[in-house]
């Protein structure tokens, strides 16, 4: 207990939730993943176990080497990866990757680690960060529209726009969290509602031009009417699989579940590791099972709203609501897929899904949350250098 209370800070409750979530994802990923290794012949069963349980380890690591760090330095660093993270999306686009001929370039290889990473994972990350750091240095001020234009939604259509034509879901949700904490900062409405009609005005033409000139993004608008065909009960038996693989799933669990390790749908659903991974849960575990997972995100989500209440800085105000928000955002998303509320996305549960960089992703979202409950501050501020290179940007 010494050793938690001298070098793990901030909120107790919240190292609690994920060290929770984080150790009962070993039991759904080590089931799972079986549908990997005897339907798809990938590894086995142990092996996806223990990588998942190494991503996590390193993970838990970041965690806590970012809470470490005085939050305000994350407001100059965002400034000075934003435009890094912005090269790294170009670069996963023109990857070109198809899946079943639509474009799905989202990932980059790390061949060292054999792992892939999701730019568009930090992305999300980094520009929240920017976006909390605008809306706190212009809080006493009035804000130019021109100049806003410039500074914040330059950067942000910037990276939104790079990530649309591969990633629908993703772009769409970092789009509606930008504009809620823009809400929240006090950006001015009447430039927020201009903004937001143009955002729906560019769709609009992405869309269109998709559908005119195919060839330039492939099946990418097919694939995503097709899933709110398959939403609405018109999609054809191979759109609706997923959906109906999850239901039956989620149906035949009952009130306590088959047991750990016992799901049929496992090895009959496609992505029943990560996207659909809810699914094989409230089979194996219940009803019981599967609220007692959405209470521990909705007491992860009450947890982050005290942080807000307690942070005496209004960047770390903004800063816990931009990159701890979209966290319960995407895992109400999965649920909301996998018990057919909401159309399929492919947005992983957190903290559960096996992966790699969005777990990582997550735990780094969750040690900046971390780092301004600890109200950190630096020792020799005006000599670190760290300190220096924030104020200065």
């Amino acid at each position: 207990m010494r050793f938690i209370s001298k070098h793990i800070h901030g909120d107790r409750a919240i190292w609690a939730i994920v060290a929770l979530l984080s150790v009962f994802s070993f039991l759904p990923v080590y089931s799972a993943s079986s549908n990997l290794v005897y339907v798809l012949g990938i590894g086995s069963v142990t092996g996806h176990l223990i990588k998942h349980v190494a991503i996590v380890l390193i993970g838990i690591s970041i965690m806590y080497a970012v809470h470490r760090i005085p939050f305000k330095y994350f407001s100059g660093l965002s400034v000075i990866t934003l435009p890094i993270v912005w090269l790294l999306l170009i670069y996963t686009a023109l990857q070109e990757n198809l899946i079943e001929g639509a474009n799905a370039s989202r990932w980059i290889k790390i061949p060292i680690l054999g792992l892939s990473f999701q730019t568009s994972t930090l992305a999300s990350v980094v520009l929240m960060v920017y976006v909390a750091r605008y809306l706190s240095v212009n809080k006493e001020i009035n804000i130019n529209f021109w100049r806003s234009l410039v500074v914040l939604w330059l950067p942000v259509m910037l990276i939104i726009g790079t990530i649309l034509p591969a990633n629908l879901s993703t772009a769409a949700l970092i789009g509606i969290l930008v504009f809620v904490l823009a809400f929240i900062g006090g950006y001015p409405k009447k430039y927020l509602l201009l903004m937001l009609g143009t955002a729906v005005l560019f769709l609009s033409l992405f869309i269109l031009t998709a559908k005119a000139y195919p060839d330039t993004f492939p099946n990418r608008v097919d694939t995503w009417i097709s899933r709110i065909d398959s939403f609405t009960g018109k999609g054809d038996a191979n759109t609706n699989y997923q959906v109906e693989r999850a239901k039956i799933a989620i149906a035949t669990g009952g009130v306590v579940g088959k047991g750990a390790g016992k799901s049929v749908m496992k090895n009959l659903l496609p992505q029943s590791t990560s996207d659909f991974i809810y699914a094989i849960i409230t089979e194996e575990y219940g009803i019981a099972g599967g609220l007692s997972l959405l209470f521990l995100y909705l007491l992860l989500l009450f947890r982050i709203f005290i942080c807000v209440y307690k942070a005496y800085d209004f960047f770390g105000q903004l800063l816990i609501i931009g990159v701890g928000l979209p966290i319960i955002i995407q895992s109400l998303v999965n649920m909301g897929v996998a018990v057919s509320v909401l159309p399929v996305t492919g947005q992983p549960l957190p903290l559960i899904s096996s992966g790699g960089t969005s777990i990582w992703m997550t735990f780094l979202a969750l040690g900046i949350v971390q780092s301004v409950s600890a109200g950190r501050l630096a020792e020799n501020d005006e000599k670190n250098p760290l300190a220096i290179l924030s104020e200065a940007v």
